[in-house]
């Protein structure tokens, strides 16, 4: 099956929002390849789907799968589009971003973009899309087996003991899966592709630069975009920022969750514990720390049956990976705390549903092949065990996660290219926004991007707590900040803090 009849053949498949964290180097690859030949203009149309705005319209668009060979096979790139709902006062296109890897926004101009102020939609027309590999684009699938689908397989824990020799088991059975089932697609998955991939999109669109707001992951791709593209680019919003570090890159983004549990925990502790609280777990908010320690613990040792869920188990990592998801957002506080009270009385709450496996597996190779391609991964069990160990004697509350060896550890393919190092080599349009306590993209990380964009850059950092702070989980100083930048192209002078 050709990749363009794979990718029709599951275009209607419903994308929801998952996001999973689940490598020498050739000559890379120039920005300048993608205008090795123009692309055609977009044909747009009414989109497939329930829920969407009457006004969105849908197009694909092609691109090359290998920007190093740019006449040779082609991929489509599903996009889609809200126009200006001013036409005489329009002034481009705004891209929408989404996180992951694997997080699609072809659903957002009808969405999220409909929370922007009006003047902005007004002037602009809004633009989502699924990245590549991401259906309805031309699909990437590893064909994992069901159980390395669970969460707490694609960002895995130590054993209870902190061993890694089961997690790298599992690296090499996941990464030979996608060596196996991936094809060749699994191969050109990267940050710099779906850079290009933007660049093709705005030269299809017509538009001579492009403004972006860019979300999670999504911070790092507009910021690979505008070093590739710098004078591609107008007003750029990168908010709830990835550190960028090019020695690192996503295992940076991963060990970051350490210290942004750290950051949230107190905030979690002290909601827990409020009088009145339906899902109050204890009296004090310094009693909810050990409490949860002591819950894990017991958890490792003796697991609650847990049917329907995956793992068909309750265990001390599952219990850690519902924190880190619950810590996104204040508003899924109840989850977590609901939880640690079954646990407590040696229950479990009814199985969370699953998104469809087709959706879930899409997704996860689409993760893999972002994660593992953009940087080298160390091979050895030593070298995460080190890590693990740290982690762990530092970290209690990751009991080692965010260090430890995931499927890229076993990874079949080099990186085609070095990491992009984002530079302040460009025109001064960022405005970064980020939350002080943010579980995965925490304050820390968001400084080195800050360090890296130099003049670029101005930063509104905001006293809030949660994932994604623009119209979502920061302030309205913060939320009125970006929404003048992107209205007016107003920046603050310097950088500023949201209280």
């Amino acid at each position: 099956m050709t990749q363009r009849k794979r990718s029709r053949s599951i275009r209607n498949a419903a994308i929801v929002g998952v996001s999973t964290a689940l490598l020498g180097v050739t000559a890379p690859v120039t920005a300048s390849a993608t205008s090795a030949s123009t692309p055609e203009a977009l044909t747009w149309s009414a989109c497939e789907g329930t829920g969407l705005d009457t006004r969105q319209e849908c197009a694909t668009l092609d691109v090359p799968m290998d920007y190093a060979d740019p006449d040779g096979p082609r991929i489509e790139m599903a996009v889609s589009r809200i126009p200006a709902e001013k036409p005489d006062a329009r002034r481009g296109a705004l891209l929408l971003i989404a996180g992951g890897p694997g997080g699609s926004s072809l659903n957002d101009p009808s969405g999220k973009g409909q929370k922007l102020p009006q003047d902005v939609r007004d002037t602009h027309d809004l633009i989502g899309f699924a990245p590549r590999g991401l259906a309805p684009s031309t699909p990437a699938d590893c064909g994992l087996e069901y159980g390395d689908l669970a969460t707490s397989r694609l960002r895995p824990w130590p054993a209870p003991d902190g061993s890694v020799d089961g997690n790298m088991t599992t690296a090499r059975r996941m990464a030979d899966a996608c060596a196996r089932n991936g094809g060749e697609l699994i191969k050109h998955l990267s940050t710099a592709n779906e850079a290009r991939d933007i660049d093709r999109l705005r030269a299809a669109l017509g538009e001579r630069r492009i403004s972006a707001w860019g979300v999670s992951y999504g911070t790092y791709v507009g910021a690979v975009y505008a070093q590739l593209f710098p004078h591609r680019t107008d007003r750029i919003v990168l908010d709830s920022v990835d550190n960028p570090d090019p020695a690192l890159v996503n295992r940076a983004w991963l060990a970051a969750h350490e210290q942004g549990v750290e950051d949230t925990f107190p905030h979690f502790a002290a909601w827990a514990s409020e009088p009145g609280n339906p899902d109050r777990v204890a009296d004090r908010a310094a009693d909810v720390r050990p409490l949860f320690l002591r819950l894990a613990a017991r958890l490792d040792r003796e697991p609650i049956p847990w049917p329907g869920a995956n793992p068909e188990e309750l265990n001390g990592n599952v219990l850690r990976q519902t924190m880190l998801d619950s810590f996104a957002a204040p508003g899924r506080y109840p989850t977590l705390a609901r939880l640690m009270r079954a646990a407590a009385e040696g229950t479990v709450p009814p199985a969370p549903q699953a998104p469809p496996e087709a959706v879930l597996q899409n997704v996860a190779a689409v993760g893999a092949g972002v994660l593992c391609n953009d940087v080298a991964w160390p091979r050895t069990a030593a070298a995460y065990q080190k890590d693990v160990a740290e982690s762990r004697a530092k970290y209690p509350l990751t009991a080692g996660m965010p260090r430890n060896a995931m499927l890229c550890a076993a990874w079949p393919y080099p990186p085609r290219e070095a990491p992009v190092r984002i530079t302040d080599r460009g025109p001064s349009n960022v405005l970064l926004v980020q939350n002080e306590r943010d579980v995965n993209t925490p304050l820390a990380g968001a400084l080195r991007m800050r360090e890296a964009l130099g003049r670029r850059a101005v930063m509104v950092t905001v006293d809030s707590t949660g994932h994604d702070s623009y119209l979502a989980n920061g302030n309205a100083c913060g939320d009125a900040t970006v929404s003048r930048f992107l209205a007016t192209g107003q920046r603050p002078a310097s950088d500023v803090r949201c209280r």
